[in-house]
């Protein structure tokens, strides 16, 4: 493993390219923010909105795929207060327990704003079926949440004759992917590598009737035409910053989890809060790159200059191993393992090539950014 000379990003994300300096692309992209006119960008989002605004007989004017988190209180914050519009929010429960700040965010979203959501609760049944086929299988065990979260905004769109649909952040170019270029247009997010479409058989053949995976595909490309569909990311047209959006977002009512829950392996205590057990899919990067949420978010706190990349290393090397208690708890009561069970399968995920096990039988990585 060989990590960015900026921030702390090794070079096993899927993806990621590193330059002759050994800087990496989220690094290098966040540098060509200073290159960007963003008032005119802004300009531009102007433009885009206000040929939605009012167009509908259906008196929405844009759809915001949400969470409830700090994000979504961000995107619904620009899109209402800032631009005027009318946005229907859309939402996929995960069906895990909900902290407590998960219940009230996404209650204080609609009630702060002013918004109607609409909120898929995906069918149980099928839910766990596939997230014990795809843990085992394919170490993703919330793909099934995570490939509706994709589709369903998109079948809403169309549903409901809503042609744009906001994002928030280009993740491949803001946090480091295959993307060097920037681009307004989220059309292919479908295609990320988190929610990439499996063979359909194989949920199939684990007894689920195919009409029930009919939200889990995506609405094909002749649909999408017709209902001239346009989904943006926010990114693009506004600094992103997970920080600055948290602050908004408290000015509005959103709840961190300061009281409820200091999770082990996160470094902050706002991003991805709604849940407890839907956290595991995240930190299994660990095993399968050697690198979880807890170095995302380092990463993106030295490229904001609100910490040094020294101090970044001692957080990684705390907390990106040490997956949460109460994550595991939920995830198995949910999903019917054994606390032994999970770690079996967990196991098999470990990538030999930058982990071995030490004379204790524990996974440590072979070439860790503490040793450099």
């Amino acid at each position: 493993m060989k990590y960015c000379k900026k921030c702390v990003m090794p070079d096993t994300r899927p993806g990621i390219k590193f330059n002759e300096d050994g800087v990496c692309q989220a690094c290098i992209n966040y540098e060509k923010r200073k290159e960007v006119d963003w008032d005119n960008r802004w300009e531009e989002l102007k433009k885009v909105t206000n040929e939605y605004k009012n167009k509908n007989d259906n008196d929405y004017d844009c759809i915001i795929a949400v969470s409830g988190g700090k994000d979504s209180h961000f995107q619904t914050y620009i899109m209402k207060e800032k631009l005027g519009m009318n946005p229907l929010l859309v939402s996929v429960e995960d069906n895990f327990p909900m902290t407590e700040a998960g219940k009230h965010n996404i209650k204080n979203i609609s009630e702060s704003f002013g918004c109607d959501i609409i909120s898929l609760k995906p069918n149980i049944k099928n839910q766990k079926k596939v997230t014990r086929y795809m843990f085992e299988e394919y170490g993703k065990p919330t793909w099934y949440i995570d490939r509706l979260i994709y589709t369903y905004p998109l079948h809403m769109a169309i549903k409901f004759d809503i042609p744009l649909i906001i994002y928030g952040e280009n993740v491949s170019y803001e946090y480091g992917g295959d993307q060097k270029d920037e681009t307004p247009s989220a059309i292919n997010q479908i295609y990320n590598g988190v929610a990439e479409e499996i063979p359909w058989k194989e949920l199939i053949n684990l007894g689920i009737e195919e009409k029930s995976l009919n939200l889990l595909k995506a609405p094909n490309k002749k649909d999408i035409k017709k209902a001239e569909l346009n989904p943006i990311y926010l990114s693009y047209y506004i600094k992103w910053n997970s920080v600055k959006n948290y602050k908004i977002a408290k000015k509005y009512g959103f709840k961190d989890l300061t009281h409820e829950w200091e999770r082990t392996h996160h470094i902050e205590n706002f991003d991805q809060i709604d849940s407890r057990g839907y956290l595991v899919h995240s930190w299994l990067k660990y095993p399968k790159f050697g690198h979880q949420f807890a170095t995302d978010f380092a990463s993106r706190l030295v490229r904001y200059g609100m910490i040094t990349r020294e101090k970044a290393i001692e957080l990684v090397k705390e907390h990106d191993h040490n997956l949460d208690p109460k994550t595991v708890k939920d995830f198995i009561e949910f999903t019917g393992y054994s606390r032994k069970e999970f770690w079996e399968i967990v196991d098999k995920f470990y990538n030999k090539d930058i982990f071995q096990k030490n004379n204790l039988d524990s996974w440590k990585l072979k070439n860790p950014i503490w040793d450099e």
